[in-house]
C-alpha cells in the first residue's frame, strides 16, 4: 500500500463532501474524483463560467498530486443537460488546445450542480515527461 497516495485536499478547490479524497496517485497514474464549479447549491456565473472553474479545480488537483492537464489520458465528463454541450466543448477545446485526451461526456442528473469531470492522469516524472 505505500506505494498508493491519496490527496485530500488542493488548495482552491471545493472540499470534498463525502468520505473521499480528491485524488489517488497509484502506479503512476493520477485518478481523481468528480471536480464542481463550486459547492452544491453556489451559484458561480454562467456555464461557461462553470466549465472553467471545474477544469481549473481539476488542473488544482492533478497539480497537487504531482500532475497537470498535459499529462491527462481520459477524461469523463457529466453535464446536466444535453444542451450545454456546444459551450462545453468550447471551453475545453481551449483547456486541451496542445492534445485531445480520450473522454467520454454523458448527460446525467446531478446533485444541485451543472456539471462534474474526473480523470485519470500520468505521473510526470522528475524530467517532466
Amino acid at each position: 500500500m505505500s506505494d498508493i497516495e491519496r490527496f485530500v485536499s488542493a488548495p482552491g478547490v471545493p472540499a470534498a463532501v463525502g468520505p473521499y479524497v480528491q485524488a489517488t496517485s497509484a502506479g503512476g497514474f493520477v485518478f481523481t474524483t468528480g471536480q464542481i464549479p463550486a459547492a452544491p447549491g453556489q451559484a458561480t456565473g454562467t456555464f461557461e463560467d462553470e466549465v472553467r472553474a471545474t477544469l481549473g479545480h481539476l488542473e488544482s488537483v492533478l497539480t497537487a498530486a504531482g500532475s497537470d492537464l498535459d499529462h491527462i489520458v481520459k477524461v469523463n465528463t457529466y453535464l446536466g443537460s444535453h444542451d450545454q454541450l456546444d459551450t462545453y466543448n468550447r471551453v475545453y477545446e481551449k483547456f486541451f488546445a496542445g492534445h485531445r485526451p480520450a473522454r467520454t461526456t454523458v448527460c446525467v442528473g446531478l446533485w444541485g450542480v451543472s456539471m462534474e469531470i474526473d480523470c485519470v492522469a500520468v505521473v510526470k516524472t522528475e524530467q517532466g515527461a
